[in-house]
């Protein structure tokens, strides 16, 4: 490393970031008894009824095996039905009353997070919301 390489790494500031938040968005939800990989999961188990296993890990960025254990634990706390009939069948997956009353909790607290972001942050929310819509 040299004297002229750069002070600032926006990689490093966008982690640095996102682990605070997700340090904060871990800690509102922990009585609702989900972390944020089941808050993922959840709301894309609820946006799709009957996802597949292998779709859930690539929309969740984790392997296959780590969607079967991670839902296992989702039907076990009754948020998530799996209808599948047998082994090697396709999934039929589907969020029950209490997984919906669960999600729409975690998705209020996670609006209030998005609120406070916005005020103490006003510009990286600016431009969160420009990269998701495609503008920068």
């Amino acid at each position: 490393m040299t004297d002229d390489s750069p002070r600032f790494s926006p990689v490093i500031a966008l982690l640095a970031v996102s682990a605070m938040w997700e340090g904060q968005l871990s800690a509102v939800l922990k009585d609702l008894g989900i972390t944020t990989r089941k808050f993922g999961l959840l709301g894309h188990i609820y946006a799709e009824p009957g996802i597949s296993f292998s779709e859930l890990a690539r929309r969740s960025h984790i392997t296959v095996q780590s969607a079967h254990t991670a839902v296992r634990s989702l039907v076990d706390e009754g948020l998530v039905q799996d209808a599948t009939a047998h082994a090697g069948a396709a999934s039929d997956l589907n969020v029950t009353p209490k997984g919906a009353r669960v999600l729409r909790e975690a998705r209020e607290r996670l609006a209030e997070l998005d609120g406070a972001l916005s005020q103490r942050l006003p510009k990286v929310a600016e431009s969160l919301d420009g990269i998701r819509a495609g503008i920068v």
